[in-house]
């Protein structure tokens, strides 16, 4: 504790410590695990997630954890337990940083002088002149009362555990509420807290007092016993979770390796498909050549009886116009072979004309094949 007398210590403003950026960082689980953020009503779920009510207000589907799916068994989906240790560490780290920041910080007494001391009972800032008013009003009290600046150089982790000592136990009788009955007796009967008054009025119960401090140990114990055995558990459900990541991996794995299979197969069906592609366009084309010429023939030699016929009608025609009774004895025989041998011809029929370049026969066949 502090002395009874103190001197005013000279508090010079100091630059905001680096430090206090880790140890933001270290004590990150104090938060509530949905927003990250610090929040004086932290609920405690049956899963031991910790969730602000914001986050449990706005957590779809309602009566579900968010962080792992758990039930919340309220029906309005938020917990009635409270998560009281994680909303005092908030608070006590809320002090520490004040402390760490370097400034000078102001008495909550009288608000006009630098503070000197912590109280972590009463949880103030005191100056010295309050220090001592403070001192003698609770002498017959164990309040535990630090320097600024012995906090000041100490952790974060010695700190919480120096406030951690310090806290006192009040009775839960209820004409005792808010009047500060310290309590050093548990009743395992009624499961309360109580002080020495009100032991000894429900002497009753006598048999199932204990000492308050033996029953935290006790308690503790049982939550390290627990715990310790939950941590042999552990191990074989990180042994499943690890099998089940490893299967996982696996998959991942094969259905690479499966889709890379898949893509080299179709780039060479695609590579085959390719050259038959190119291969069946050259065989059009060459088919196609070869139809033009053999067309080109056979549309040559039909052009040229065509301009036969039309020079015989033409000469015909002129000739009964314009020839003379010598021309026509002259001329006719000639005429009239030419004639002749012109209806003698015959046009190819239209479903006996072949169809050149073997109507792409093998080219329909190739393409069915494939």
């Amino acid at each position: 504790g502090a002395e009874a007398t103190m001197e005013p210590s000279q508090d010079k403003e100091r630059p905001p410590c680096p430090a206090l950026s880790a140890l933001e960082e270290e004590f990150q689980f104090v938060l509530c695990e949905g927003c990250q953020k610090e929040s004086p009503n932290l609920k405690l779920l049956t899963c031991l997630h910790t969730l602000c009510l914001d986050c449990l207000s706005e957590n779809k589907p309602v009566g579900q954890c968010p962080v792992c799916q758990t039930a919340i068994p309220q029906a309005s989906g938020i917990p009635n337990r409270d998560n009281l240790l994680f909303s005092s560490l908030q608070a006590r780290l809320s002090v520490y940083k004040k402390i760490r920041s370097g400034g000078s910080l102001d008495c909550c007494r009288c608000h006009k002088e630098t503070a000197a001391v912590w109280c972590s009972e009463c949880e103030e800032f005191l100056c010295v002149s309050c220090f001592e008013a403070h001192q003698w009003f609770f002498k017959k009290s164990s309040h535990e009362a630090r320097k600024v600046e012995e906090l000041r150089a100490e952790s974060a982790h010695h700190f919480l555990e120096g406030t951690r000592r310090s806290c006192s136990l009040f009775c839960s009788s209820p004409g005792h509420n808010n009047q500060g009955h310290i309590t050093s007796i548990y009743c395992r009967r009624c499961e309360k807290p109580l002080c020495c008054s009100c032991a000894l009025l429900d002497s009753q119960h006598s048999q199932f007092y204990c000492d308050i401090r033996s029953e935290i140990r006790q308690r503790q114990a049982e939550l390290d016993t627990l715990s310790l055995d939950l941590r042999e558990k552990r191990s074989s459900f990180e042994a499943a979770h690890e099998a089940l990541q490893s299967k996982a991996a696996r998959l991942e794995q094969v259905s690479s390796e499966m889709q890379q299979q898949i893509r080299q197969r179709v780039e060479q069906l695609v590579q085959l498909l390719r050259r038959e592609e190119e291969e069946l366009l050259t065989l059009v084309k060459t088919q196609r050549e070869q139809g033009y010429r053999v067309l080109a023939g056979e549309l040559q030699r039909l052009d040229n009886v065509l301009r036969r016929m039309q020079a015989s009608e033409r000469l015909v025609q002129k000739m009964r116009l314009y020839g003379s009774e010598q021309e026509v004895m002259d001329m006719q025989p000639f005429i009239k072979a030419s004639l002749e041998e012109l209806q003698r011809l015959q046009p190819p029929a239209a479903g006996g004309l072949a169809q050149p370049g073997g109507d792409f026969a093998e080219c329909q066949a190739r393409l069915q094949a494939l």
